[in-house]
């Protein structure tokens, strides 16, 4: 086997730019092509072999990785947050940033980022979208609301977004007039449509042969159900690269960051980065858990006397982190041990 090249990046929507060198550090080549699957095959086939490339986390590079993946001896992904020698840089382009990620790559210096496989990203893909409806659907009914507040009409808002009521109020109530009717109605049947969208979406990950046993197994946590069960399985992905359950709270974001200098030190109470959509998600199951489970009501209520509801509600957060963590590694359902009894054989 001959020496290895290496191979750093660029990657932007209409076009990638790359630099190719050897392991001295002397260039090979270097230049740009679009950023088309034909267009990659016809450069790797000029590529001298073997060799390994590396190109920065964008929207772009999941389709990017798995294509030059299977032709590659090693292919990674850098983390945009870490590439401190390009975004300090006084002149930068596309050239000199293909330049010095493949200089990281080389040195053994590429701050490296975890990629999911590709059929964990498809179907990731689609709970965001899910996301995505749920957002609509949101604005969708508080514009609902929005349209009978300009005109000055009361309702129910408990039973507002109820087809039965909206229906009789619609009917039955003299203020809405005619250029208020078809906007509202609009309205709702944009409501109606993305739930049933949003409901087919969770029903096909839900029955998806890749994620039905794993799904499963989280559901039986007390507080998880569907939505904090798939959201896990697809934004977590490989469980097993996590190597304790701190570095787990820390990739959900639910510790805050420190800044230490001297004798100073200061902490936020919860840190910017993170992965969002779980740490939404897992805020949201931590404020519901307490009513479903007895020991983390504990949790809360022990927590709460320390005067933060907040706090509180980060703690169960991380508790259920380590429910999770347990029943995806040890591949088993959730069981409630009694201790007493425990204790007592």
């Amino acid at each position: 086997m001959g020496p290895m090249y290496y191979i750093g990046l660029d990657v932007h929507k209409q076009k990638i730019s790359y630099c190719v060198k050897e392991s001295g550090g002397k260039i090979y080549a270097e230049g740009w092509i679009p950023a088309t699957r034909h267009d990659l095959d016809c450069w790797m086939k000029n590529l001298p072999q073997p060799w390994s490339a590396a190109l920065e986390a964008t929207m772009f590079s999941g389709w990017i990785y798995d294509h030059l993946k299977p032709h590659a001896a090693a292919m990674k992904v850098a983390h945009p947050l870490m590439l401190r020698a390009i975004a300090a840089a006084k002149k930068k382009n596309d050239r000199i940033d293909a330049n010095k990620i493949c200089d990281c790559l080389r040195c053994d210096f590429l701050p490296e980022c975890y990629m999911a496989p590709t059929t964990i990203r498809e179907r990731r893909r689609t709970l965001r979208y899910r996301n995505l409806l749920v957002r609509q659907m949101v604005q969708m009914k508080i514009k609902i609301s929005t349209l009978l507040m300009e005109a000055g009409i009361s309702d129910n808002k408990q039973r507002l977004h109820k087809a039965g009521y909206f229906r009789e109020l619609l009917a039955t109530n003299p203020d809405i007039d005619e250029s208020l009717s078809p906007l509202l109605r609009q309205c709702r049947e944009m409501v109606v449509r993305l739930g049933k969208m949003e409901t087919a979406l969770i029903r096909s990950l839900q029955q998806d042969r890749l994620l039905v046993e794993r799904v499963e197994r989280l559901m039986s946590i007390p507080a998880i159900g569907p939505i904090t069960a798939l959201t896990w399985a697809l934004e977590i992905g490989e469980v097993q690269r996590f190597s304790s359950i701190k570095k787990a709270i820390s990739y959900c974001g639910l510790c805050g960051d420190e800044q230490r200098s001297a004798n100073s030190v200061q902490r936020t109470p919860i840190s910017k980065q993170r992965n969002k959509h779980l740490q939404t998600t897992l805020i949201e199951a931590a404020k519901m858990a307490p009513r479903y489970s007895p020991t983390l009501a504990m949790l809360y209520d022990r927590e709460k006397q320390k005067g933060n509801a907040n706090r509180a509600t980060l703690a169960v957060a991380r508790k259920l982190i380590a429910y999770l963590m347990a029943v995806d590694r040890g591949q088993t359902h959730f069981l409630v041990v009694d201790r007493e009894a425990c204790t007592a054989a």
